[in-house]
């Protein structure tokens, strides 16, 4: 298999995935263990479908950087402030304490203090594909313990930058190889270190400063396809120039979501490459699978077992204890030490750095990761059993929610031109979170000037309003300026989200017929308050008593609804409509007039 074509090699992994994931989903064992029994059962120590995959193993490590790009363009560097406790507080401490109680039960197994410090570092990381991948299946993101954990997942993937960098300073012997893909392993220590904090800033500025405008350029061409290209673009650019540097890519990748995050562009941006982090994502899990040498581990079980139960052991007591310190309640406390027992998916790079540099042996270096892999695989079973045995339900109960990372609005705005504004802004003021959408760049830009946070990007799109909170809102507002378009999301978001009640303008009567008709709940035509109450105006220039003009207002409002019923039952026969139309105003008119002059009589008589 290594000499063919990637043709046969795509259909064993893709025929792999789509025969193992449902059926370990029917089993309850979610898709993550799904897509590693697959890999196990193609790959080269089982049924040797597939040869060295290696290669692919690298390709599809991609779909971990892009899932930390999309983890970035989720975190404002305000809400990094805001999670500062829980992302240095207990995210740092969990590292280096469990570092330093791992290298020691290293050392006393004999292995030379360098080893056990990298091993230590090295194995204190947990898998963020892994954990946020099943976290989401059960719905555990927005959970205390999910809090925790993003917070814990997120200082680790800070940390691999050190990490990278201090590998080579573990170097036992002379002349030893600098690792795979560090470019710059030749020069200085000092100018490899400038390198680095180079390609950082570069990132930062170009994130704040760069990208708007080039993605403004691209929106305007109003074509789809670019604007993924120029995302991808992007996230293929970073993960480059932090191999070249010697660099965690993925690390590369969230700090240029992080810098997005802010963006107007960001919910488009994530909807165009989640397709992209799902495939990516289980043609790794099913590499990592793939990798698992089962003859090794079958030649070396009493050891493997012995290190995979004492390296999840180690964890999940060190991660119980750093958390109830913090004050985290003992429930989502152990949920979060069950979570992140397993090792990484960066451990992989890692080992093989810290072999080819001579920090450890090759033999350890195996043992590790297939102690490694196998935690990985065992992490859903792990949770399967925690949600079993300690608790009904891993997602209900009383603990409470913190929302520091999670923007799940009450409800989204789609268009924000003059009509949503005054309705967001009621919404805002009144203390309901907003998730805005419109399809105009210009607008967009124009708004964010004046300090309101909207996103560009299409609201009928079905994945865009998955990604704008839709599932978890309460209310929709459809204010887009074509009619068609408005149609359209009002039938897509009734049909795929029910809890949605659904409020749009409409630009007439027969527009307001077809929202209702889409699946509207309550649609409002756009000039018509404002023409009544322009109107009442009118009327008191002319004449009228305040009250009296109220009044009459109210009763136009009260005929003019009674003539919308009458008008639909044939608003979609244009001829018949016009015709109705024409003899229902009439007539309503004429007992409207009646009506007002009802009305003044009385108060001309004092009965009023």
């Amino acid at each position: 298999m290594e000499d063919a074509s990637l043709l046969p090699l795509a259909v064993v992994y893709l025929t792999a995935g789509v025969i193992a994931v449902p059926i370990a989903r029917r089993l309850g064992l979610g898709s993550v263990l799904g897509y590693l029994i697959a890999g196990i059962l193609i790959g080269p120590f089982t049924l040797q479908l597939v040869g060295n995959y290696s290669g692919v193993m690298h390709f599809a490590e991609f779909g971990v950087v892009i899932m930390l790009f999309l983890i970035g363009l989720e975190v404002r560097p305000s809400v990094l402030w805001a999670m500062r406790g829980v992302l240095f507080g207990l995210g740092g401490a969990q590292v280096v304490l469990t570092a330093l109680v791992l290298a020691a039960a290293i050392l006393a197994l004999g292995l030379d203090w360098r080893a056990a410090l990298a091993l230590g570092f090295i194995l204190s990381l947990s898998s963020t594909a892994v954990v946020l991948q099943t976290f989401a299946e059960k719905g555990l993101q927005h959970t205390s313990a999910g809090t925790a954990t993003f917070g814990i997942l997120l200082f680790q993937d800070i940390s691999t930058i050190p990490m990278f960098a201090a590998l080579p300073l573990l170097v036992l012997g002379a002349g030893q190889a600098a690792g795979p893909g560090d470019m710059l392993a030749q020069f200085p220590a000092w100018m490899h270190a400038m390198a680095v904090m180079a390609a950082v800033a570069l990132i930062i500025i170009a994130g704040r400063y760069l990208t708007r405008p080039i993605f403004r350029f691209i929106a305007d061409t109003r074509s789809r396809e670019i604007f993924t290209a120029t995302a991808l673009l992007l996230v293929i650019a970073v993960t480059l120039l932090m191999e070249i540097v010697g660099l965690s890519a993925a690390l590369g990748a969230f700090l240029a979501g992080v810098m997005l995050a802010d963006s107007e562009y960001r919910r488009e941006l994530e909807s165009d490459i989640e397709p992209f982090r799902g495939l990516l994502l289980g043609l790794f899990f099913i590499s990592v699978g793939a990798g698992i040498n089962v003859g090794f581990i079958v030649q070396h079980l009493a050891l493997v077992a012995a290190l995979v139960i004492g390296l999840m052991a180690i964890k999940a007591l060190m991660l119980f204890a750093i958390a109830r310190v913090f004050r985290i309640d003992s429930r989502a406390a152990s949920l979060t030490a069950v979570a992140l027992a397993q090792g990484s998916e960066f451990a992989f790079v890692m080992l093989g750095i810290a072999q080819a540099n001579g920090i450890i042996e090759t033999r350890i270096s195996v043992l590790a990761t297939a102690a490694v892999a196998i935690s990985m695989a065992l992490t859903p079973l792990a949770l399967m059993g925690y949600q079993r045995w300690c608790t009904r339900s891993l997602s209900s109960g009383p603990e409470p929610e913190n929302d520091a990372f999670d923007e799940r609005p009450d409800v989204i705005v789609a268009g924000f031109g003059r009509f949503s504004q005054i309705a967001a802004r009621l919404l805002i003021v009144n203390g309901f979170k907003t998730s805005t959408l419109d399809a105009s760049a210009e607008q967009v830009e124009l708004v964010r000037r004046f300090g309101r946070r909207v996103y560009y990007g299409d609201a009928t799109r079905l994945d865009l309003l998955k990604a704008s909170g839709a599932a978890d809102a309460k209310l929709l507002i459809v204010a887009i300026d074509d009619r068609d378009q408005a149609e359209t999301l009002v039938e897509i978001a009734a049909r795929h989200f029910p809890n949605l009640k659904i409020l749009a303008r409409a630009y007439d009567r027969r527009h307001t017929y077809r929202l209702l008709e889409k699946g509207a709940h309550i649609v409002e035509r756009e000039t018509f308050e404002a023409s009544l109450t322009l109107g009442a105006e009118a009327l008191k220039f002319l004449g009228f008593k305040d009250f009296q003009a109220e009044r009459a207002a109210r009763l136009f409002r009260r005929h003019d609804e009674n003539v919308f019923r009458a008008l639909a039952p044939v608003w979609k026969d244009e001829e018949r409509f016009i015709i109705a139309s024409k003899e229902t105003s009439d007539r309503m008119n004429d007992l409207l007039a009646a009506d007002i002059q009802s009305m003044l009589q009385e108060t001309e008589d004092g009965s009023a």
